[in-house]
């Protein structure tokens, strides 16, 4: 699923800004950056630096780009619009013996920004393993834009702005010594195969540990019948991150959480719930599902319609929309995305003021 690594690309196209005669677009994938007019050219290969890159300052100074990046370094790649144009991501000349898809993240020093965790969503955690957490990540759909094909039966849900979740109950042959059947864990502990301890006091407060105690996710889980299974859902609500829906950490009953998937069996072993399965499971578990914008067949036309907009979160469309998960009804792999689940973000999303990203 979703790789960070600079690779080197061959560009798709090189276009026209439509608001400036000085600048040019430079089209990877799906993806369009703004460049000074006359860097490039069709088929040249560059090396893409996406949004959430942190460049180091010889690189910086190299692309002129000194006091014009985002953080308080100035270093990290953010969205942009750029008169008017969304621009996402840098463009790096390609070095002597670079050859297209050659991953060059080291050779010029990049490095993911990861953003400073909160004391509510940090905790106490152990070593549940890597049979008892789940990795889990969506790629942008301009990254394989040809994964999904033109007419297939889709669903697309509504992606959440808040903080990726998961709440598994594994059978009793499988129980921690210490910590029982019970294993919840944050994106980033989930993909080291750790989790938090469910029962020390320094975790009351943990924000995942209060979302499971609030509505009561694992005990639901274990109607399921079949174990393992693991809940994967969005923890929301004020003071969570900068869109909030209505929702607040302050006290467990009113922070929110939604369900995206349920994954049965051993991780990697088991499989996720086709669309009519998930949304069966959550009615009958008493599970909230993430918003269902939309069912029927694919079209880059309907995909774009429902990526903008207001959100259907708080009921009352207090914010915009973050975006879009694109799913098959059915589940599928594709032999280079692997599961195929793609995700759509809204440009007014991408470029908004006060943003947070805790993931």
């Amino acid at each position: 699923m979703a790789e960070f690594a600079v690779k080197v690309e061959r560009l798709r196209a090189v276009e026209t800004h439509p608001n400036a005669d000085r600048l040019e677009l430079a089209v990877v994938g799906e993806y369009r950056v703004v460049i000074g007019k006359g860097l490039y050219k069709s088929n040249d290969l560059v090396a893409y630096i996406p949004e959430a890159s942190v460049v180091p300052e010889p690189i910086i100074i190299e692309m002129n780009l000194v006091g014009k990046l985002a953080g308080k370094q100035a270093n990290r790649v953010k969205a942009v619009r750029l008169r008017g144009i969304l621009s996402q991501g840098l463009c790096y000349p390609a070095r002597e013996g670079w050859v297209e898809g050659q991953d060059v993240t080291a050779d010029i020093g990049i490095t993911k920004y990861e953003p400073p965790i909160p004391t509510e969503m940090a905790g106490q955690v152990y070593g549940a393993g890597f049979d008892r957490t789940m990795k889990y990540d969506v790629e942008n759909w301009k990254r394989y834009p040809d994964v999904l094909i033109e007419g297939e039966q889709v669903v697309f849900t509504e992606k959440i702005h808040g903080t990726w979740c998961q709440i598994g109950v594994v059978p009793a042959g499988m129980a921690h010594e210490k910590h029982g059947t019970v294993v919840i864990a944050s994106k980033g502990m989930a993909a080291q195969g750790l989790a938090f301890q469910p029962e020390v006091e320094e975790n009351v407060n943990n924000l995942y540990i209060r979302a499971n105690r609030a509505q009561q996710v694992s005990e639901k889980l274990l109607q399921h019948g079949q174990l393992p299974v693991f809940a994967l859902g969005e923890v929301f609500g004020q003071g969570v991150q900068d869109l909030h829906y209505g929702a607040s950490a302050g006290k467990d009953e009113k922070l929110g959480f939604r369900v995206f998937d349920i994954y049965v069996g051993l991780p990697g072993q088991g499989r996720y719930l086709d669309d009519a399965e998930l949304t069966s499971a959550c009615e009958t578990l008493g599970l909230y599902r993430v918003p269902v914008l939309y069912r029927g067949p694919y079209s880059r036309e309907v995909m774009l319609q429902f990526t903008t907009g207001k959100e259907s979160v708080s009921g009352n469309g207090m914010h915009l929309r973050e975006g879009i998960v694109m799913k098959p009804l059915v589940e599928r792999r594709d032999d280079h995305l692997g599961r195929v689940m793609l995700k759509s973000i809204s440009e007014d999303y991408l470029t908004r003021s006060g943003a947070t990203e805790y993931t």
